[in-house]
């Protein structure tokens, strides 16, 4: 059943500009590094010339937080506003299909349009580097693998929590300004408590395993409440 929520959520979003900023996001913090080096050049290679693919992985990495959490409330919020703004809900309830289908559909869309963008975020650092003249021979490729993948996992508890305000509540400026002030904050070391700070904390933390566990773990954890609750509000 969420596999036909899924297709059906998929079809919807053709032509919403949904995936043009999924693939808009790894673009621009390429960009930004690209513009970084091409001011700073010959003062970056010769700074890091030891190891200049790490240390253009800690100029992306800085980014990184900021543009999980922005696009984690863009997109939760754009997929949500597909029912809103149609007044849909009433109609798309009233199908022969779970209301948890529903909410679990739009969580896996999330979901997976952020994990193509961290692919493509990875893919195109390996073509900045090879452009900016490193060695691919060094391409460290498990480091960028976990660039790509650890700091998105352990955003997943801020995901469940942003996806559900976005769809149960019609007026969406609470959830962006709380993506907004989440995003901010994402890239200070405010405390390895606080699960803003764990996607930046899942790769630079020496235990950064834990906080990608207790991401997924988290997240799932208040997905399941959340589901519940969408499942006996009344959506208009």
């Amino acid at each position: 059943m969420i596999g036909k929520a899924i297709r059906a959520d998929l079809l919807k979003i053709k032509g919403k500009g949904i995936w043009f900023l999924t693939f808009l996001a790894p673009i621009g913090l390429i960009a930004m590094q690209a513009l970084n080096y091409g001011l700073r050049y010959d003062h970056m290679m010769k700074a890091y010339a030891d190891d200049p693919w790490g240390n253009l992985l800690e100029n992306i990495l800085m980014f990184v937080p900021i543009a999980l959490m922005m696009g984690i409330t863009i997109l939760s919020s754009m997929l949500a506003n597909v029912e809103h703004h149609t007044s849909a809900w009433k109609q798309l309830l009233a199908l022969p299909i779970s209301r948890y289908a529903v909410f679990g559909a739009k969580f896996a869309i999330v979901a997976m349009l952020l994990a193509v963008s961290c692919a493509m975020l990875a893919i195109r650092t390996f073509a900045l580097g090879v452009a900016l003249g490193f060695d691919p021979s060094d391409f460290p490729s498990l480091d960028v693998a976990k660039l790509a993948s650890y700091p998105y996992l352990a955003s997943w508890t801020v995901l469940a929590p942003v996806l559900w305000m976005c769809v149960t509540y019609r007026n969406q400026s609470l959830p962006i300004t709380i993506g907004i002030v989440a995003a901010l904050l994402s890239i200070f070391p405010i405390s390895e408590w606080v699960p803003i700070s764990w996607p930046l904390a899942s790769y630079k933390a020496t235990h950064g395993e834990t906080f990608v566990f207790a991401g997924l773990a988290c997240g799932i954890a208040i997905l399941l409440p959340t589901a519940v609750h969408f499942n006996r509000k009344d959506v208009s």
